[in-house]
């Protein structure tokens, strides 16, 4: 065997023995990110010790900054949102937001996406110029209803933040959680107070994402998590808490988070 046959043997062996970690270079691998959501990122929540967010800072040397706190709903965005502008300005990466089941068990109606109204409009298509009355569409920012608020926090992170990554999180399956006897919340079987299924408020998360042009991850899918399966509940959620995920479900959940953001860039730098 010549000198380069015997190199180029060696350099295809070390190839195919090589760990993932170590071929491909994650791009979210020592960033800086913001989390926004709700009790299931909240580091003081109980329901775990660990949050998928730390896995992914242990994994991928990512700096958290997390303001997600328990009980908020989609109304609270643009406060996190604020708060993260007051400590650190423009230097940060990427903004991750998991939150809605909130909304859903407080029964926040789904609502609509647009306000329509009838418009002139200057138009020119292979013709003259000429004025025309068109039916527009606008986002509606009613702070009443689920897609309300996402359009006010959208609208108000793309003018924060207009050269930043945002990520949504579809809210994950929820089952039966016990606070106290005023914090009793039944399974997803169940409609909320306003006649809403938990569905919609999936679905509007990722509609969000072709509304205000932002990736989506699914974690209501793709995670996996399903507290309404007895067996589950041994494996990732606590006795009397279905509706937060233990140690176990948050790593999974981090599992999913990690191989997801290997498809979306961080930082959009040459």
């Amino acid at each position: 065997m010549t000198k380069k046959m015997f190199l180029t043997v060696l350099l295809t062996v070390c190839a195919m023995t090589a760990s993932p970690q170590a071929m491909i270079q994650h791009p979210w691998q020592g960033k800086r990110v913001a989390y926004f959501g709700d009790s299931i990122t909240d580091p003081r929540n109980s329901g775990s010790n660990k949050k998928w967010w730390g896995f992914l800072q242990k994994w991928l040397n990512i700096e958290p900054y997390v303001y997600a706190v328990s009980g908020r709903q989609w109304n609270d965005i643009p406060n996190q949102a604020r708060q993260l502008k007051e400590q650190h300005g423009d230097d940060f990466d990427a903004i991750l937001i998991f939150i809605g089941t909130n909304d859903f068990n407080a029964a926040v109606p789904v609502g609509e996406w647009y306000n329509i109204t009838e418009d002139s409009v200057l138009t020119a298509v292979h013709k003259p110029k000429n004025v025309s009355l068109r039916r527009r569409r606008q986002p509606s920012m009613n702070k009443d209803t689920y897609r309300g608020r996402i359009n006010i926090a959208m609208s108000q992170l793309k003018e924060m933040y207009p050269t930043k990554q945002i990520v949504l999180m579809t809210p994950i399956h929820r089952s039966y959680f016990y606070g106290n006897e005023k914090n009793i919340q039944p399974t997803e079987e169940y409609q909320n107070e306003c006649g809403q299924w938990l569905d919609p408020y999936v679905e509007s998360v990722k509609e969000a994402g072709n509304i205000w042009a932002v990736p989506v991850i699914d974690m209501n899918s793709a995670s996996g998590l399903y507290p309404m399966a007895a067996s589950q509940i041994v494996n990732f959620h606590n006795e009397n808490d279905l509706l937060h995920p233990n140690d176990l479900g948050h790593l999974r959940m981090a599992r999913t988070v990690m191989y997801q953001l290997l498809a979306l860039p961080c930082t959009f730098e040459e």
